[in-house]
């Protein structure tokens, strides 16, 4: 943690302060937990509510609500006050400095920068290159020829598969595999099993990129898979090969994306989005949590598909009448044609 004061935070971000300059700030935390030293923030008018129990040094709030905040709490004035906590929050919680040095368990035969850390059992394959400032946690494994940029956190037990390229400033978190085989298979009728097509492509992800852990980047079939600069993805994610994913794109955990499906730039997907193969969506476009995309998506905008949750009593009902759209469809049609036959009687 950093210490610092309210005036520092003013200084340094540009924002209004309302409050004593040389309050001290040693950390952020959540209104509840708040205590004297912390700075929290308020995003949504239905938390103001809470202003009154919060025992925190100093509260960002958008000006608009700033008249709703008690007296006993100094006050920061941001457009964006989620925005502004994310910036604070990266400068009191400062990431611990990279300290140089290759773990004796650890297996190097690839290029590895001497300001880079390397963790014990780690492995870098011959031919791997690995920039400046970059850490590689304990038990990951860079692949031969592949090359990694300057001022990465690759967290422990990462596998990246050879030939593959990583960006700079690129998180990659725990139990992520970026570069497996995608899911190629022909099946031979004659001799009734499956045969495996060769996946010869690589995984390219740009700069900036976030990716969570236990999520799968296949490496492509025979085109690159590429994941474009400051993509962010969270846990669990699968996507396939082939395909490629726009600059500043992101997804919610468990999305799954078919092999071969372009991804525009700028997108947000939701927690369990199912996206089909040889799929295009353009960019900025937002897909609800729990929808399937089976075709492309040509005009942005905010598409959602799926049941919500509701009582099982209503659900059965809803369900019962699902059953019978056919039947009622064609009703409808057959009395919509007696009435046509009607109106020409008349």
């Amino acid at each position: 943690m950093t210490m610092v004061t309210l005036g520092d935070l003013a200084t340094r971000f540009g924002v209004e302060i309302r409050g004593d300059p040389s309050i001290e700030l040693r950390r952020v935390a959540s209104l509840e937990s708040a205590r004297p030293g912390d700075l929290t923030f308020v995003a949504q008018p239905k938390y103001l509510a809470r202003l009154p129990q919060c025992r925190a040094s100093a509260v960002i709030v958008s000006p608009k609500f700033a008249d709703r905040a008690p007296s006993h709490l100094a006050l920061v004035l941001a457009a964006d006050p989620y925005l502004l906590y994310a910036k604070a929050a990266q400068w009191l919680h400062p990431e611990p400095e990279v300290v140089p040095g290759v773990h004796p368990s650890a297996v190097v035969l690839g290029e590895v920068d001497p300001s880079c850390t390397i963790g014990p059992n780690a492995v870098v394959e011959a031919g791997a290159r690995i920039g400046a400032r970059t850490v590689i946690g304990a038990g990951s494994v860079i692949g031969a020829n592949s090359s990694v940029g300057s001022d990465c956190r690759i967290a422990a037990n990462v596998t990246i598969y050879p030939g593959c390229v990583i960006g700079a400033r690129v998180r990659i978190h725990s139990g992520a595999v970026i570069g497996a085989d995608g899911f190629g298979f022909a099946w031979d009728g004659e001799e009734e099993r499956w045969v495996k097509i060769p996946q010869i492509g690589r995984v390219l992800i740009g700069d900036d990129v976030e990716i969570g852990a236990n999520t799968s980047i296949d490496r492509g079939a025979l085109e690159d898979t590429v994941i474009e600069d400051g993509v962010i993805l969270d846990n669990q994610i699968q996507i396939g090969h082939n395909c490629h994913v726009g600059a500043y794109t992101a997804m919610a955990g468990c999305v799954g994306v078919g092999g071969s499906t372009r991804i525009g730039r700028r997108c947000r997907l939701g927690g369990q989005v199912g996206i089909a193969g040889h799929v295009e969506i353009c960019d900025d476009v937002t897909i609800m949590a729990g929808s399937g995309v089976m075709k492309s998506i040509t005009k942005p905008g905010v598409y959602g598909a799926g049941i919500p949750l509701q009582p099982y009593e209503e659900w059965r009902r809803n369900f019962a009448y699902l059953r019978h759209l056919d039947a009622m469809a064609e009703r409808i049609r057959r009395l919509e044609k007696r009435l046509a036959e009607l109106a020409d009687e008349d």
